[in-house]
């Protein structure tokens, strides 16, 4: 193994470039070190990841950096910004308190070489070895912590049910747990979100595009470099994960090999959540929380976009707080502290406060029926027996309560529960859980990536309606998507759809309304062009769409759809109202 690296004392860092770290098949990973100069045993925060550790951020993500940098001057307050990297630490924020920050290109990425499977078995055994050997080096203190955003976050749940024993405590800033029902296939439709992402995010900085890839602002040189290689030796090294998606519509060995053994997740952990995070990571950190064995765990919700609160003081202060605990042994309370911080959200702030349990331990789940013949929802379930139909591929029927005599929380995961029959032999169901203001528009938040984001979402593909019952909630079914079960034309099935958590005060004299799609959610204004690092504008749903021809053929999925209504069949949404203290 080459031992060759450079060393450069930059702003108040010692900062080692291309550190190798031979894997135990050959393969040689390149990583930065950025450590405080004087020699010393200091605590590691480490990364493993494919974004390229020699690409600036607002050189690779320029929308998102401006936004951020504009909107919240603390991030870019007391650095030099020379070092910031999309969605890991900024080095110069964490070095100067005796933090070492271990920045690993992931296996046949920027400046490592290999090839490309994303949150592959391979790449956890991966990140499982980078977690051991910065233990070993000279300046490790031997306790190392994992800390990022995003693919940052998703690898930790994987990497820490192997339970390497160097690591000490990790935090999972909005980080996707299970790779199926997350990301791939919402309720079993495809999400086009993976293939795109890919394209845009891996593909530009795989490692062989040396000179046509981007230039490195720290270095001077190739992000995805040394090697230069053709287009089809790059091919030849990257998954076709668009296709693998399509491949697997069913949740098979290949997502589940992916998926952490929840009941070896021991490592203490903060999860962070976003509400605005529907269709990505959301789930998954709620899903962390509750299911993993840690009992050292914490969770925290915010808002706004996804990148943006890991980078501010807020965010930072809760990171350094629970590092300094674990990683260097400070009493600073934090073991006191409550295990959920909610920001919570109104039509027009946050408002923090601290729980003891997710779901909140006083919710009271509230069924809101749907009322046919007046499309309304009420607490009191539907007597009459009728159906509605609407076009499986159309905008669908909304149902709306009355307004709210008085201001009503509601925060936590919520639920459907329909009957529904098909004119074909399958059919997919968007429900879309919306907050009304006086004048009946929509309430819409800065979601993670999408300005026009409603409060929250769901969706189901009926042929996957089968549930498993040890690890259903009435709050949270959990469908095997194990095997198909075709409909038969006019058919009527009981559906449980699952509607990802969310937060809202609704003001007095608002109103809540559930809208049953056959398609993606559109917002009704003007459309958003999106960042730079997505390939389309922005219309409700940001990147996640479920669009794909082959997925939902119009012949199958654009046949009517009718709900029914009866004595028996009485349909709801399963909402979280959460009264004051």
């Amino acid at each position: 193994m080459s031992e060759e690296f450079t060393t450069e004392i930059r702003d108040g860092m010692a900062i080692d470039w291309d550190v190798s770290i031979e894997m135990d098949d050959g393969i040689v990973l390149r990583c930065d070190v950025y450590r405080p100069i004087e020699d010393g045993a200091y605590p590691v925060m480490l990364t493993y990841g494919p974004y390229g550790k020699y690409l600036l951020f607002k050189d690779g993500y320029e929308s998102a950096w401006q936004r951020m940098a504009e909107q919240h001057p603390d991030v870019t307050a007391g650095s030099t910004n020379q070092y910031q990297n999309w969605e890991v630490v900024d080095p110069e924020k964490f070095v100067p308190d005796g933090y070492v920050v271990v920045r690993v290109d992931s296996r046949g990425c920027g400046r490592s070489p290999g090839s490309v499977e994303c949150w592959s078995p391979r790449e956890t055994d991966d990140l499982y070895q980078c977690v051991e050997w910065s233990a070993r080096q000279p300046w490790s203190s031997g306790k190392v912590g994992i800390n990022g955003i995003s693919y940052y976050a998703m690898n930790q749940w994987q990497v820490a049910s192997k339970q390497p024993p160097s690591l000490t405590a990790m935090c999972a800033w909005e980080g996707a747990a299970d790779f199926y029902r997350d990301v791939s296939h919402h309720g079993g439709i495809v999400c086009t979100f993976l293939q795109n992402w890919y394209d845009m995010q891996v593909e530009s900085v795989q490692h062989g595009l040396g000179s046509r890839g981007y230039k490195s602002s720290f270095t001077g040189d190739w992000v995805s470099g040394p090697s230069e290689l053709s287009d089809a030796e790059l091919a030849a090294k990257r998954e076709d994960l668009g296709a693998a998606v399509l491949d697997h519509p069913l949740d098979d060995e290949y997502w589940l090999s992916r998926m952490p053994d929840w009941s070896k997740v021991t490592v203490p952990f903060l999860s962070s959540g976003n509400w605005g995070g529907q269709g990505l990571h959301l789930r998954g950190n709620t899903e962390a929380f509750t299911k993993a064995a840690s009992t050292e765990k914490w969770i925290e919700f915010h808002g706004i976009e996804h990148w943006t609160e890991f980078y501010t003081d807020y965010g930072r202060e809760i990171q350094k707080l629970f590092f300094d605990y674990y990683l260097k042994g400070e009493d600073n309370g934090w073991a006191d502290r409550p295990k959920v911080q909610l920001q919570v959200r109104h039509v027009d702030k946050f408002v923090e406060r601290f729980e003891d349990a997710w779901p909140l331990a006083r919710t009271q789940w509230t069924k809101f029926h749907l009322h046919p013949s007046s499309t309304s929802l009420a607490t009191e379930p539907a007597t009459e027996e009728t159906t509605l139909t609407y076009g499986g591929l159309s905008d669908g029927v909304t149902f709306t309560s009355e307004p709210f005599a008085e201001e009503t929380e509601i925060t936590g995961p919520l639920a459907a529960k329909l009957w529904v029959s098909s004119a074909t032999e399958d059919a997919d169901l968007f429900p879309v859980f919306h907050v009304l203001d006086p004048d009946g528009e929509q309430v819409v938040f800065q979601g993670a990536l999408d300005p026009h984001t409603p409060v929250s979402q769901g969706w189901l593909r009926a042929s996957h309606r089968k549930l498993d019952a040890e690890k259903s909630l009435p709050y949270r079914p959990y469908h095997t998507h194990d095997e198909k079960q075709p409909l038969t034309p006019g058919e009527v099935v009981e559906l449980d759809v699952e509607i990802w958590p969310t937060c809202i005060v609704v003001p007095k004299g608002y109103r809540i309304a559930l809208n049953i799609r056959g398609k993606d959610y559109e917002y009704p204004g003007e459309v958003d062009q999106g960042l730079s690092n997505m390939k389309d504008p922005f219309t409700g749903v940001g990147p996640f769409k479920h669009d794909d021809p082959t997925d939902r053929p119009p012949k199958i999925f654009g046949g009517d759809v009718t709900l029914h209504f009866n004595k028996d069949m009485t349909p709801y949404v399963l909402v979280p109202i959460v009264p004051a203290e």
